[in-house]
């Protein structure tokens, strides 16, 4: 049955509601009067090939379809929004490697691609015109195909890089496309759809995303028709004999591993002429990338391959090195946004410009030194005038390399910095209110955790984004979603969603972001606080993007965005023909000002790197040759499949690399200056010399003249040894003081202290903080056990490094303190970092009854955190480090008094006799020291010996900057020189001794065909489990728990959650994987044995969880009280239920255990979990 697409009605709401009080109220209301649409037929009588049935899913709004033929190609050209991120700078140019015949006028392309400055052809829908077209070439043939027939399918012009790549594609070439976001990447990729259709051809379209094949999925199906589209992912399959076949990478890496070196036709490619690779840009993925590249090297090289990639900085070599293993590629570039994006960046009292007019520099007004002086305009100065001017001057700039510097202003402490960017922390609702003001939304903001994201929808509740009619629209929307699915409503959410805003994370079901981005499109929902994974491709573009942070929290700690990263965020900004420019607002935030923005935005888009990597299924996929069967009561027999391939057949295929074709360009010429480089670090070091200097020293000097100088010379090294030792005697003496103050200190209040260090650069940082004690004193078990088992944190007893009679031995035991910094940082340090301790602090009393006490509050929040510890700074007396503070300590650290309000009165740091004697043995060697250089200075050669110590400085600094060049280039080469042929053959070692194949007549063994069929991170770990006879006994519910065991990685429990239950396994699961989990061992021992790094996951956690849901516990009930985020449980689910759905399949698996595993797909496979609930 086919059914009308539910399109969106032509009309929008930009009022708050003023129901309720708000700081909005400052608004003026103005509206647009509805616009709806009669329903007309859009099936065309005469169409039998391409009827159309658009309900490819449930839609959650019964709103009636638009007709106008313009609109329709609006939303199509929207589409296009998710195939890209977005360059700093926008240029006009386009490139393309086309013949001098196929070059026509700039002027002909040079027209808008806007839908709305067309001329649109009403009689006609698009699917009709592609119909119409196939239906020419089945009569006259394919000659008629060409761009301009292409073309005539759109109601507008299309753009020259898209004409371009179209025609490239026409003559029989591979095309790269790489543009930015909203540009219209995508469009080239239907074009050949049509082309490929019309020649009764078939074409694969694959995604790195499920969400993203779904919704292409979708959208070629309103083009070609339900009959022509089909659609592969891991646990869906409609279709998939269709013309024009979507799925995603990894399914079609499979599909090519058995086509290496067959053609097409003999691969399981029957009909295939084009592959589409969208979003390629996907192959520097650290996880997935190595996917792309396999594709690509393992592509039949009659199959035409496609590759839109967002905007690259290599993409030439992309192109070059497709050329040169697949056959003929051209490439198609443009860095022209459609949509022109503005950079804003918002402080707590204005939205200003990020860079000044031309954009080529920061924004004077943003710089430190100016929210400094602003910050003192209110103070008397005499030299006001003459203060501002050098502002003025000496503020901070980007220079013509788009570095930062500055000149003629102090540096800034870190104190200073962080006390100028506290002040200047926005909330939410002032740059939200800025964007209101401004008709800046709708806006995705994004939010780099998804506590944050809830708790700024929760924080906007009482502020309503909507009039009241947007509002009940909203209202009948969420009912009927409510009605078609009950437990996927996101009860916590409901409230803000009324309001106007939503959270779209991971921790929701897909479904129910599916719904909110439904709501987005309809301009239901004004702001949308999302996750960085919301840039990744998804049809959801909006006037603004927010960026809320240029740091984000990953597994090993506090990363920066990359400028990739920050591009494809701010690149969702700007809706082709709705939007005249994009916005991107970026966002002051305690560790990151307008500089650190400028400097990210300005660095350059960074290069593809290839991530090639062996796996356990592209080892026994490539090398497998004969089979191995079995007989009962017989010998093995061996059939033969095919000719396995020599390992030197496979290092051909696997050198083929995008790493190794980047590598024999760019290693070689990498290294032969690495080591010129290398060389003469070698030859100044040893111009450097004491023996140098000496030599130098008796050639220019007289032989009176240089005794003098050498003997004063000898007597200053020895004053100078001795110098260092006083001053060290004298460090020790008050870390002696030090400790028994802080010992002292352990059972009372928490008193502020001042910790002091220097950073690489010399500038010296002074951080107030409030003392908790010393680190095994506080309840926290996660920094005791990481500093007794990290050697990173191991401290030495110190003591008097000199046989000097005057340096009596003293020994000190050093220990870490914790305390938290009024930068809401934790630092753990020595005594060393500690300048000074005051009176004053935090009394350690309950702040009601009940209460826990300050102290162990703290050490329970500390404990929280997942120790995540930067070093600020090393010493021979231990190390200063630093870790970033949770939501929970910002309000302690707000309490924490700047350095200027303690006074020296407060300090209680009382040094003893001790340490005021040895202070001044160190200051009178010291002026001892300074006495001898004088001395030396009034020699009689001291003006040619200074030459020489002049030049051995210049060298020095030379030196230091061919180390720092020598250190760029060797991180580099580590990023290009290709691993993957190591990897392989360490691989091969490893199946070869499991007995999954044998490497030197290339048999396979059952286990081996069981690990080659799979898909899974450790393809031999889970062949090895699901092949084990224990796994017969468990039912369909215990199996599918054990399953799970297998793929919960990357789940967590969410620590701030109020509930904590979690369903536990029942006994027999709990067996069975204390079972699997001997194997384990010995698969790890041998990987180790063999340097083979791939995890074998197995955690009984979760396994409640999956046997409750299998056992046909509702989502509702299995949900109260639990500790996981909806999101995580249904991921969980997912992936289970796409391990039991591959058993089935799988060669030389038990077939009790594939019945019971096809039994615990189906219960599994329910909504609001299933991949094709709506």
């Amino acid at each position: 049955m086919s059914t009308l697409s539910i399109l969106t009605p032509p009309y929008t709401f930009s009022v708050f509601s003023r129901t309720k009080p708000c700081p909005f109220l400052h608004f003026h209301a103005f509206s647009q009067p509805l616009i709806f649409c009669s329903p007309k037929s859009l099936l065309s009588k005469h169409s039998l090939q391409f009827q159309v049935s658009y309900k490819s899913r449930k839609s959650f709004f019964s709103v009636e379809p638009k007709l106008s033929d313009a609109d329709d190609d609006e939303e199509e050209e929207d589409d296009d929004d998710d195939d890209d991120e977005e360059a700093a700078d926008e240029y006009d140019d386009v490139s393309g490697e086309v013949s001098d015949e196929n070059q026509q006028s700039e002027d002909e392309f040079e027209i808008s691609s806007d839908p709305t400055q067309a001329p649109t052809r009403l009689e006609e829908f698009k699917w009709q015109r592609v119909e119409k077209l196939c239906n020419e070439v089945k009569e006259f043939g394919d000659e008629i195909i060409d761009v301009d027939e292409l073309a005539f399918i759109y109601d507008f012009r299309i753009d020259k890089f898209q004409r371009l790549a179209i025609e490239a594609f026409l003559r029989g070439s591979s095309v790269i496309v790489s543009a930015p976001t909203s540009s219209g990447k995508t469009l080239i990729a239907e074009a050949a759809a049509v082309a490929t259709v019309a020649r009764r051809r078939r074409i694969f379209y694959t995604t790195p995303l499920k969400a993203l094949s779904n919704q292409k999925f979708r959208e070629f199906r309103e083009t070609f028709g339900d009959n022509n589209v089909g659609l592969l992912t891991g646990d869906s399959a409609v279709n998939r004999e269709a013309q024009i076949l979507i799925m995603t990478t990894e399914i079609l890496r499979n599909m090519l591993y058995q086509s290496v070196g067959m053609v097409s036709s003999a691969s399981g490619l029957f009909d295939v002429d084009v592959i589409v690779l969208d979003e390629v840009h996907y192959l520097s993925d650290i996880s997935r990338g190595t996917v792309w590249e396999e594709i690509i090297i393992y592509c039949p090289k009659e199959v035409q391959i496609i590759c839109l990639s967002a905007t690259v900085a290599n993409a030439d070599e992309l192109a070059g090195w497709i050329s040169e293993i697949h056959g003929k590629t051209e490439l198609v570039t443009s860095s022209r946004r459609p949509v022109p994006l503005t950079w804003h960046f918002s402080t707590k009292t204005a939205l200003l410009p990020l860079l000044e007019e031309k954009g080529k520099r920061m924004n004077r007004k943003l710089s430190l030194n100016y929210l400094q002086l602003s910050a003192s305009e209110g103070r008397s100065y005499r030299d006001d005038g003459s203060r501002r001017r050098n502002s003025r001057k000496g503020g901070r700039d980007l220079n013509s390399n788009n570095t930062i510097s500055f000149s003629g202003q102090p540096q800034l402490s870190k104190n200073d910095i962080n006390t100028i960017r506290r002040s200047q922390v926005p909330q939410v609702i002032d740059t939200l209110w800025h964007l209101r003001a401004r008709d800046m939304l709708p806006a995705i903001w994004f939010i780099f955790n998804r506590r944050g994201c809830d708790a700024s929808v929760q924080y906007l509740e009482d502020c309503s984004l909507l009039d009241d009619c947007e509002m009940s629209e909203v209202e009948l929307a969420l009912k009927k979603f409510r009605i078609l699915y009950p437990d996927a409503v996101r009860e916590t959410a409901v409230k803000g969603l009324l309001k106007g805003a939503a959270a779209h994370h991971a921790g929701c079901l897909p479904i129910w972001k599916t719904f909110i981005e439904e709501l987005f499109q309809r301009g239901l929902v004004k702001v949308v606080f999302a996750t960085e994974t919301l840039a990744a491709g998804i049809n959801m573009p909006a006037r603004t993007t927010v960026i809320s942070s240029l740091g984000k929290r990953v597994a090993s700690g506090r990363i920066q965005l990359t400028p990739n990263e920050l591009l494809q965020m701010a690149g969702r900004a700007g809706r082709r023909g709705i939007d005249e420019k994009g916005h991107v607002v970026l966002v002051q935030t305690p560790h990151e000002g307008a500089e650190e923005c400028c400097k990210l935005l300005f660095s350059g888009i960074q290069p593809l790197v290839s991530q090639f990597t062996a796996s356990y299924g592209m080892v026994l996929n490539l090398l497998a040759g004969a089979k191995v069967t079995h007989r009962s009561n017989e010998s093995d027999d061996v059939k033969a499949l095919r000719a396995g391939r020599t390992l030197e057949e496979a290092r051909k295929l696997v050198e083929k690399s995008f790493g190794n074709y980047v590598g024999s360009n760019v290693m070689l010429a990498s290294k032969e200056e690495l080591g010129k480089i290398q060389k003469e670090i070698e030859m100044l070091t040893s111009e450097i010399s004491d023996d140098a200097i000496d030599r130098k020293s008796k050639t220019l000097l007289s032989e009176v003249a240089y005794k003098e100088i050498a003997d004063l010379q000898e007597e200053l090294r020895a004053e100078k040894r001795l110098r260092t030792g006083l001053r060290r005697r004298m460090e020790l003496k008050r870390l002696s003081d030090l400790k028994a103050l802080l010992k002292e200190l352990e059972n009372g209040h928490l008193p502020f202290l001042c910790l002091q260090y220097k950073d690489s650069e010399g500038v010296e940082h002074s951080v107030p903080a409030v003392y908790l004690g010393k680190f095994d004193s506080l309840d926290s078990s996660k920094l005791k056990n990481m500093i007794s088992a990290n050697d990173a944190f191991a401290l030495n007893v110190v003591g008097a490094e000199s046989n000097d009679e005057e340096l009596e031995a003293q020994d000190v035991e050093l220990s870490y303190y914790v305390a938290l910094g009024s930068d809401n940082s934790w630092y753990l340090f020595t005594e060393k970092w500690i300048k000074t301790v005051y009176s004053a602090g935090f009394p350690n009393v309950a702040l009601a009854q009940g209460d826990a006490l300050p102290r162990e509050t703290m050490g329970l929040l500390l404990d929280k955190g997942e120790m995540q510890w930067e070093k600020l700074v090393d010493s021979v007396f231990g190390g200063l480090w630093c870790m970033e503070g949770s939501l929970e300590t910002w309000s302690w650290s707000l309490n924490v008094p700047v350095l200027n309000s303690l006074s020296e009165t407060d300090e209680v740091l009382h040094v003893s006799q001790e340490y005021h004697d040895a202070l001044e043995k160190y200051k009178e060697q010291r002026n001892k020291v300074a006495r001898l250089k004088k001395k030396i200075a009034r020699t009689e050669g001291f003006k040619q010996y200074k030459k020489i110590l002049d030049g051995v400085k210049f060298t020095v600094e030379k030196i230091r900057r061919l180390e720092a060049r020598s250190k760029r280039l060797t991180n580099r080469i580590e990023q290009i020189e290709p691993s993957g042929w190591k990897e392989f053959v360490r691989i091969t070692n490893v199946i070869h001794e499991t007995r999954a194949l044998d490497i030197n007549t290339h048999t396979i063994f059952p286990l081996g065909e069981t690990a080659a069929a799979i898909r899974g991170e450790n393809e031999l770990w889970l062949a090895i489990v699901l092949r084990n006879k224990m796994l017969l006994g468990l039912k369909p519910a215990e199996l599918a728990a054990v399953c799970a065991s297998f793929v919960s990685e990357g789940i967590k429990v969410r620590s701030w959650k109020n509930n904590s239950y979690i369903y536990e396994p029942s006994t027999t699961v709990i067996n069975a994987i204390n079972f699997l989990d001997e194997h384990r061992t010995s698969l790890l021992q041998l990987q180790e044995k063999h340097g083979v790094e791939i995890p074998c996951c197995l955690d009984s956690q979760f396994a409640g969880m999956v046997e409750a849901w299998a056992s046909g516990l509702t989502w509702r009930e299995i949900m109260m009280e639990c500790a996981l985020d909806d999101g995580d449980l249904a991921r969980l689910l997912r992936r289970t239920a796409d391990l039991l759905a591959q058993i089935p399949k799988l060669p030389d698996v038990d077939p009790q255990l594939q019945r019971n595993a096809q039994a615990a797909s189906s219960i599994m496979d329910r909504p609001p979990i299933s991949e094709l609930a709506g």
